[in-house]
């Protein structure tokens, strides 16, 4: 071969790694260190802590937890089949939603489990019913909205479609719909999010081919999920923010796509994440349970071939002196409320290292404040502050004064003395 032949294989070479989204390898004992703020959570086996991404972020990552795995798939085996059959009882309980029956799924499939069976038939059925309720929330003409959200849409339909369960053509439309003509998913909370995990269910359905009369129209709102991905990429690198970039790479690590120079993109994301990871920002179990896969080059479409017998490396428990008994600081917060009538606003005074719903919390123990919450995939979420609901498309928004939004929720942020947190009721 001549100098201009190799000249020409090697830019051809260059190009095609442009394209293609590959995370380099991380230090070890960050990852290690990763995986260790996870073990806590597999002791707390409660219905209300159970939380399936942890078993599914392990199982797809280089770490394993030991005989705590297996334990930890059994509690979940045993509190959801047990809410699922409990109206067939006299003593019910409390229903899991759309996106924790979807994870579950996904956690059976992360342990090359398929579902068969009674006890299985109900689970794909009652995962599919709750698809069926969303569509009809939606409306014909698209102008609704589904009330468990269009992250928990895609999470149902990637879940059956791991398992080969196939959803109907008109419930995976409605999808196809929001992403192509960003229908709600404009200036949301979690845009980027929704955006990756849509993305994750149309790259499923194109290589399963469950959905064949879509297979066009998935095959093109897959790279359009894709592209506006890419485009959410902020000048420190992150997709989205740093709490939504652990999804967005998942999504773009599943496939090359020619002409949009992937490659830089992920190198980016991957220093920003890397900066995020040294600082100790990742505590949040569901994000951390997003982020592990992508460190050992895996997705959730994964899940649709999963090698439950890849070698893994055992995790072992953090290993840290307990500092020295002292008084606990304390620092003062200002918490205001300009969304109520009459206007909220109060200094609290809470220990140092105390998150934000401990600040709630003081303030409601103190009387004069009141705020209610909901379980998410992803912990507590404000729903409503001195007895007003967020609406239809409205959501408590977190703002540290004078006007920076949180990327945390209230259970993982943690103020500083002297902060002023403003609690918004925003329209999007």
């Amino acid at each position: 071969m001549g100098r201009l032949g190799a000249l020409l294989l090697l830019l051809g070479a260059l190009g095609a790694l442009a394209d293609i989204c590959i995370i380099p390898e991380v230090d070890s004992s960050l990852v290690q260190s990763l995986g260790q703020r996870l073990l806590p959570w597999l002791d707390q086996l409660s219905l209300e802590d159970l939380n399936p991404s942890i078993y599914v972020g392990l199982r797809l990552s280089s770490l394993e937890a030991g005989s705590k795995e297996p334990f930890y798939l059994h509690s979940l085996k045993v509190d959801y089949q047990q809410s699922l059959l409990s109206d067939e009882g006299a003593d019910p309980q409390p229903k899991p939603s759309m996106g924790q029956l979807a994870l579950y799924m996904l956690a059976l499939k992360a342990n090359c489990e398929l579902i068969g069976g009674h006890k299985g038939d109900r689970l794909v059925s009652q995962l599919k019913r709750f698809l069926e309720d969303e569509k009809r929330s939606i409306g014909h003409d698209h102008k609704g909205h589904p009330p468990g959200g269009y992250y928990q849409y895609g999470l149902s339909i990637l879940a059956l479609c791991v398992h080969q369960k196939r959803v109907h053509d008109s419930v995976v439309g409605k999808l196809l719909y929001a992403v192509q003509h960003d229908h709600h998913l404009q200036g949301g909370p979690l845009s980027v999010d929704i955006l990756a995990m849509a993305g994750l269910a149309f790259t499923c359905l194109e290589r399963s081919n469950l959905n064949s009369d879509l297979r066009h129209r998935i095959t093109l709102a897959a790279r359009t999920a894709k592209e506006k991905v890419l485009r959410a990429q902020t000048p420190e690198g992150y997709f989205g923010n740093v709490y939504s970039t652990p999804l967005a790479l998942q999504l773009l690590t599943t496939a090359p796509m020619p002409g949009m120079e992937l490659g830089m993109a992920c190198l980016h994301a991957r220093a920003a994440l890397l900066a995020s990871l040294q600082d100790g920002a990742f505590q949040n179990p569901l994000v951390i349970s997003q982020l592990l896969p992508v460190l050992n080059h895996k997705s959730y479409v994964d899940l649709v071939s999963p090698d439950c017998l890849a070698p893994r490396v055992l995790l072992e428990p953090a290993t840290t002196t307990p500092p020295p008994m002292q008084l606990p600081e304390f620092i003062h917060v200002m918490l205001k409320a300009p969304s109520v009538w009459p206007p909220y606003r109060h200094a609290v005074s809470v220990p140092a290292g105390a998150s934000l719903e401990d600040v709630l919390w003081k303030a409601q123990e103190l009387g004069g404040f009141m705020y209610g919450t909901r379980a998410s995939l992803s912990g507590p979420y404000l729903t409503s502050v001195m007895g007003k609901e967020a609406g239809e498309r409205e959501f408590w928004q977190l703002v540290r004064a004078p006007d920076t939004p949180l990327q945390q929720g209230i259970a993982d942020y943690i103020p500083q003395d002297g902060e002023t947190i403003e609690l918004r009721l925003v329209r999007w």
